[in-house]
């Protein structure tokens, strides 16, 4: 897999310039020497942007699990595939060769099998990160059914109107979940869900915590009882290249959630290729990504990516703070981790405690570190550079979405150096642009636009699930022939890209156009500040005035005196038009479980328009919401 490797900035300028000269030959050369297929392609690509077509290795034959699983098993049956590591440091953890992680995957394939499951039927997934969340994710896979995991933490509310938006027929959950110290019942919030539910239901459950449950005859089953009477071997149902391998729903920041169709070849291709080489792995190392797998992040960097790869990957069942904060350190020294990816809020967050929980732990093993989610502050990758890294490993701040399945911008280990605050340089094959509000390309240095890409990659999701035309509608409508990725982007002379927010982010005061992400950035330098966000509310002379949430690092005695001096740096900074008229002083903001805050709450809260914030439940921290409508800022 020579070809495969990025590890020289020639090997990269090589690649990307064919990548996008001749993406037909580049696609067609990568995937034919990298994965096993049943049947190859009559076309690499077939695509028309302005209906939102798009379609990767048209008319080939494969199953994405032969290449994560049966391959590695055949070549390398003893490498752990997977670790799993529990909530709780005093329990076991497990280890899962490849040729074990092939036997419970065929078991689980089978178990689906005998509860009448099919190929392009859709399987709701509400478990903990517990191997069997693994297992159903890849046993869905294997036989062709289409999985759609949710995040066991929504609300029964937030579960319904998935199962119903993508009529599944069977939902996985288990009886419980841990997380710190607190023990969820999820069997209950599935019960309310399909109590609301218009779709019949499965239900399979499998035992984690030994909570209380309520069964119903002949809908509820156990996994337990179910497992004992399958086989260990089922073979693989061989699949299109473009048909459906998952729904994700995206945490639906704004309206209702959408239901991103990912297919099963240009997927492979992609997260595989993006894996290895982003991260640099090879073939000893020991990888870990912090994420959920009821994210993208789980599925393509925890999953599907690491395991084409015949990587060994840790699935973490926890939390950064349980036992206490040297909980992720702790992990990486237990297992020597090699690759390290986390969100920016756990850095902020694990900053906050200082440096004492990195005592007795040494990080030596460390090469790559990661962040996913959002643009990572300066601060924060200071940080993670001299705490974490030792300032020896190089960061890869890395920008992608739901919807682009994998990893489009970053710079990659000691081939594309990396930028504090930049994700920096195009992946091979990624086509990006800025535009300004006319769609004319804007090419001088320096320049800050709307980020467009103009070219598919393999990856890119195919549809909304049951609504082409919000597809359609939401990423192709804005500018002709372009992906609109929604963000605005600022481009330096050397061509690195750094993500300034989402470009819906900018408020109009008295006139001028403010884009909220430098503001906060303003904010951000003060030493005792984490974090902000920026608002715009209803203002009788300005139109709109700007409202600040911001949230320190300790209590601090004098507030009016930080307010000031927040007002100062904004004025030096940016200027005096960019002063908040209002500033409130937060234990946190509200945000999603990847770590992007929920601006949609907020200008609500600062417009005082509370009635109906919507769902919250699904927020990383739902309790912060009504701390912030309590102080208010008349």
């Amino acid at each position: 897999m020579s070809s495969y490797q990025i590890d020289t900035p020639k090997k990269y300028d090589d690649s990307y310039k064919k990548s996008v000269n001749c993406p037909e030959t580049f696609w067609d050369e990568l995937a034919s020497q990298n994965f096993i297929w049943n049947k190859k392609w009559s076309k690499v690509i077939d695509w028309d942007f302005k209906k939102a077509k798009v379609s990767w290795f048209k008319d080939a034959k494969l199953n994405i699990t032969t290449n994560c699983i049966d391959r590695h098993a055949k070549n390398t049956p003893d490498k752990t595939a997977i670790i799993f590591e529990p909530n709780d440091p005093s329990e076991k953890n497990k280890l899962f060769t490849y040729s074990e992680l092939l036997k419970e995957v065929c078991k689980m394939a089978n178990v689906l099998k005998s509860m009448d499951v099919k190929k392009g039927d859709r399987v709701c997934i509400y478990l903990p990160m517990i191997p069997e969340l693994a297992f159903s994710v890849l046993a869905c896979a294997r036989i062709g059914a289409i999985h759609s995991v949710v995040f066991a933490g929504f609300s029964s509310q937030a579960l319904a109107t998935r199962i119903d938006d993508c009529k599944s027929s069977l939902i996985i959950t288990s009886d419980g979940s841990y997380r710190g110290k607190k023990i969820l019942n999820l069997k209950a919030i599935v019960d309310d869900a399909l109590d609301i539910c218009e779709t019949q239901q499965k239900v399979l459950l499998i035992k984690r915590t030994n909570e209380l449950v309520n069964l119903v005859d002949k809908r509820d089953f156990f996994l337990e009882d179910l497992i004992a009477n399958v086989d260990d071997s089922c073979e693989a149902e061989i699949m299109d290249a473009e048909d459906p391998l998952f729904i994700l729903y995206t945490s639906g920041s704004t309206g209702k959630p959408k239901g991103m169709v990912h297919t099963c070849g240009g997927y492979m291709v992609y997260t595989s290729y993006t894996f290895k080489n982003i991260f640099q792995y090879e073939e000893d190392d020991v990888y870990w990504c912090t994420a959920d797998i009821g994210w993208i992040t789980g599925h393509s960097y925890i999953l599907y990516g690491p395991l084409s790869n015949g990587a060994s990957t840790i699935m973490f069942e926890g939390v950064p703070s349980y036992p206490d904060f040297s909980r992720f350190w702790q992990i990486i020294d237990k297992y020597k981790v090699n690759q390290f990816y986390t969100a920016p809020t756990a850095i902020r967050a694990l900053a906050k405690q200082g440096i004492g929980f990195f005592k007795n732990c040494s990080l030596k093993s460390l090469k790559v570190l990661g962040t996913v989610g959002e643009p990572i502050n300066e601060e924060a990758w200071q940080w993670y550079n001299l705490h974490v890294g030792k300032d020896s490993c190089p960061i890869v701040d890395t920008w992608w979405q739901t919807e682009t399945g994998g990893i489009l911008i970053s710079s990659i280990p000691k081939v594309i150096p990396d930028k504090p605050t930049f994700a920096t340089k195009p992946f091979i094959g990624v086509q990006p642009i800025l535009l300004d509000d006319e769609g004319e390309e804007l090419n001088k240095p320096n320049s800050v636009g709307k980020l467009c890409i103009k070219y598919p990659w393999p990856s890119i999701a195919r549809t909304i699930w049951g609504n082409h035309q919000r597809y359609i509608d939401t990423y192709f409508s804005a500018f002709k022939n372009m992906y609109f990725t929604g963000d605005g982007a600022f481009k330096d002379k050397e061509g690195n890209f750094r993500i300034t927010g989402r470009v819906d982010d900018v408020i109009i005061v008295s006139g001028h156009n403010l884009g909220t992400a430098p503001i906060e950035d303003a904010i951000n330098e003060h030493e005792s500040i984490v974090e902000s966000a920026i608002v715009g509310f209803p203002h009788e002379i300005k139109g709109n005035a700007l409202y600040g949430f911001i949230t320190l690092k300790y209590n601090l005695e004098n507030i009016n005196h930080i307010k000031t001096e927040i007002n100062s740096l904004i004025s030096e900074k940016i200027g005096p038009i960019a002063k908040l008229d209002k500033i409130q002083i937060t234990t946190g903001l509200p945000k999603t479980r990847s770590g992007k805050i929920m601006r949609r709450i907020l200008r609500k809260i600062a417009s005082n328009q509370t009635e109906d914030l919507g769902d919250i439940s699904t927020l990383l921290n739902p309790d912060v919401v009504q701390e912030i409508i309590d102080n208010y800022q008349i």
